[in-house]
């Protein structure tokens, strides 16, 4: 089964940048313990999001950010 892209650059960029603000504050120990963990666990996937370019959210509810609907 092939994922259809549903996930446009705005959203990625957005995305990424959200995924490293996060894994900044857990290297410098600013969120740590259990609450660093759920965080990073988030951050994996907002990347792994952003990399397929597929989020499953907006699958279930129909959205697409692509700004090419190709």
């Amino acid at each position: 089964m092939a994922l259809r892209k549903n996930m446009g650059q705005r959203d990625k960029l957005i995305r990424v940048v959200i995924a490293f603000v996060i894994a900044m504050l857990y290297y410098y120990n600013i969120i740590s313990g259990y609450l660093g963990i759920a965080f990073m666990i988030v951050a994996i996937v907002l990347l792994l999001t952003s990399l397929f370019r597929f989020c499953p959210v907006y699958g279930i509810l129909g959205k697409d950010t692509r700004e090419d609907k190709n």
